[in-house]
């Protein structure tokens, strides 16, 4: 092993650390997420797996023969479009021109579509739209095809919604009035959700990504895994995967329930546990990037709560890896060598079903 490793802290940059200091890094990491979800930290011989992963001389470096998972997506054909602050490279290709490319050029295990503003609530109004664009790729594709967006609670409150906003509530002591608005948000969101879910279905959807749930807080989370109870009443066939927007969820009402548990604080494992009952298909782990902490770390940090949640549930795990989660630097396009040490660790040592 090198005397000096190089490797990425959590904003990208590139630095060279001894092999000592990238255990303790990951040392550190693991007993800080241990310690905030009361879950065993990486054991001796996984984090001895981690430092060798991390030192691996080669830019690229994968899993072993037949570990492979299965890699899905949120809206990565926009990423041929759409433009470099979005992550994307500005091709001049259609949305269905994009996604077969994905599919054909890139050999995509999934693919998927969504509106480009990637939330639920600007798609209910052109649903007919969205279902016959669905519908004509959905003819042409082979793999698995989804259709994404964020439930994006935030669209509901003033000057997009119709909600007064609790972020203006919140700070002038109007805690009740901004639960109350949250309730009736979550309420309207769950609607949506179900609405444009139960269009989809009705012309073949094969899967629907609620995708970064909980971003406007635990009353967006509760409306997400309701909306999944409902759909798996209305459209029990059609998958629905949940994704995290975060590792743990945030108590913005801090009193929704869901099956009686209260949703604020929960941790993935925990997460994961909930989304299984709620009738989700996939559920896909979220964990922040520290930018001032290197990739290691924060890897490490990661292992941690994946491996708890794999582990907790029967339905797989997708790890999210990409802009400033599962260890990933947070970058637009994130360094290959670093995505790479992510997505190894997180199958290898995490036991992930997919990513």
């Amino acid at each position: 092993m090198k005397s000096k490793i190089s490797i990425r802290m959590g904003d990208g940059e590139l630095v060279s650390m001894s092999s000592d200091e990238i255990r303790e890094d990951i040392m550190a990491a693991t007993q800080e997420a241990a310690q905030r979800a009361d879950i065993p930290e990486l054991t001796t011989d996984e984090i001895q797996q981690l430092v060798e992963i991390m030192a691996e001389p080669s830019r690229v470096v994968s899993v072993n023969p037949g570990q492979e998972v299965i890699v899905t997506d949120d809206g990565c054909s926009m990423s041929f479009y759409s433009g470099q602050d979005g992550g994307g490279v500005g091709v001049p290709l259609s949305r269905l021109q994009a996604i077969l490319t994905y599919e054909r050029a890139c050999a995509a295990d999934t693919t998927s579509m969504g509106h480009s503003d990637y939330s639920f609530k600007p798609v209910k109004p052109i649903i007919n739209f969205e279902m016959n664009e669905y519908y004509t790729a959905s003819m042409m594709t082979t793999a698995p095809f989804l259709y994404g967006a964020q439930p994006n609670m935030g669209l509901y409150f003033q000057p997009d919604g119709p909600h007064p906003n609790p972020a203006d509530l919140l700070p002038r002591g109007k805690i009740k009035e901004a639960q109350q608005v949250q309730e009736a948000a979550a309420e309207q969101l769950r609607q949506d959700l179900v609405f444009v879910g139960k269009k989809l279905n009705a012309v073949g959807c094969e899967g629907l990504n609620f995708d970064t749930a909980g971003s406007a807080g635990d009353a967006d989370y509760w409306a997400a895994l309701q909306a999944i109870c409902d759909l798996k009443q209305a459209a029990p066939n059609m998958p629905v995967i949940l994704g995290g927007s975060g590792e743990f969820v945030l108590g913005m009402h801090a009193e929704v329930t869901f099956n009686g548990q209260r949703l604020a604080g929960m941790y993935p494992h925990q997460q994961a546990k909930i989304a299984q009952a709620a009738g989700a298909s996939i559920y896909g782990v979220a964990v922040g990037t520290n930018t001032n902490e290197s990739v290691g770390w924060n890897i490490a940090r990661t292992l941690t709560f994946v491996k708890e949640a794999v582990a907790a549930v029967d339905i797989p795990v997708h790890v999210n890896v990409g802009m400033g989660v599962g260890g990933v630097p947070m970058m637009e396009a994130p360094p290959i060598d670093s995505v790479t040490r992510a997505s190894k660790s997180l199958v290898q040592i995490g036991k992930a079903d997919g990513l």
